[in-house]
């Protein structure tokens, strides 16, 4: 899943979070496999004939290919990624959304652009909605096709097979906000919400330690923490950006806020335990600051409030992820 680079000594461009200091010592920068953006899957799925039937594009981070036909994706060629893009079949219904798209990059190849709109669904005499979908790149996989709306965390088994103890994230972005000084909730089941506080596309990365008990149930403890928040625009593209992850339990740090602590309600992550069972991953502690991890989880999103809330406009751009050691 790690693709190695030479060793660097330059300075990072962009910030450190927690101390915004760049260093210049030898390091080792390795890129997820994919993470340069540069290879996806074009998928060509035609909705059903009662909402218009029209062919909807869907954009997969996988080996260069396109499908013309309505098959559910669930990992294709080794590629450690997931989107946000899903294919639904809803009673009968096929349905698609998406949120995440292939851009060029001038210069570049290609990188990811998420972005937050709201996806409309109309029957006449049967369905009108509209709910809020934010764009999101993510290790691990979406459990196609998407069968209803239900708790969709659910859905996405978050997370990979790693085993390393990285010193920092690095990444090229960008961002773009929506200029709405608050956030709204609109699940298309109920009245649109109104929820203070601007929207930010954010970067959430957990190293776990996990387990599983004798019910199939998985535990974890969280061994090393970065979680960011974009809270304003960029004059384009922050090359080399770096993040550093912070190990063990970091309740009394300084730079410690509470999105960054473990993760319940909302926010609660699920996997495939050994049975292919999907499972809440119990986040029981911290775990030592010299632990070892079993599992990465790196989420990139447009919006930072969780599912079916944000502004619409609100735009992350991703391009080279790698790691930093």
């Amino acid at each position: 899943m790690i693709a190695a680079m030479p060793t660097v000594g330059a300075k990072a461009e962009g910030h450190t979070p927690g101390d915004n200091k760049a260093t210049a010592t030898q390091e080792k920068v390795e890129y997820i496999s994919f993470g340069n953006f540069d290879n996806w899957l074009t998928r060509n799925i035609k909705e059903s004939g009662i909402i218009g039937g029209k062919t909807k594009t869907l954009y997969e981070i996988a080996p260069n290919g396109t499908w013309n036909n309505n098959n559910p994706y669930n990992g294709l060629g080794g590629s450690p990624w997931a989107t946000s893009n899903v294919l639904a079949k809803v009673s009968g219904i096929t349905k698609t959304n998406t949120s995440v798209y292939k851009e060029a990059r001038a210069g570049h190849g290609y990188c990811a652009k998420l972005y937050t709109h709201l996806e409309e669904c109309k029957v006449m005499g049967i369905v009108n909605i509209k709910v809020l979908a934010a764009g999101s790149v993510y290790l691990g996989h979406m459990l196609e096709p998407i069968t209803n709306t239900n708790n969709p965390m659910a859905k996405l088994d978050a997370g990979i097979k790693f085993n390393k103890r990285p010193k920092a994230l690095m990444v090229d972005y960008k961002v773009q906000l929506s200029g709405q000084p608050n956030r709204v909730k609109q699940t298309g089941f109920s009245k649109v919400q109104g929820v203070k506080g601007i929207d930010m596309p954010d970067i959430v990365l957990y190293l776990q330690k996990r387990w599983e008990d004798e019910k199939g149930n998985i535990h974890a403890k969280r061994v090393g923490t970065m979680v960011y928040r974009f809270n304003k625009n960029t004059n384009g593209w922050v090359n080399n950006a770096r993040f550093d992850i912070h190990y063990g339990n970091i309740t009394g740090q300084k730079f410690y806020q509470n999105y960054m602590g473990l993760t319940t309600g909302s926010i609660t992550k699920y996997a495939k335990n050994s049975k292919g069972k999907m499972k809440k991953i119990i986040e029981e502690g911290w775990a030592d600051a010299g632990e070892t991890p079993t599992h990465l989880i790196l989420q990139f999103d447009s919006s930072h409030g969780g599912a079916y809330v944000g502004s619409v406009g609100n735009t992350l751009w991703i391009d080279n992820v790698r790691l930093v050691y």
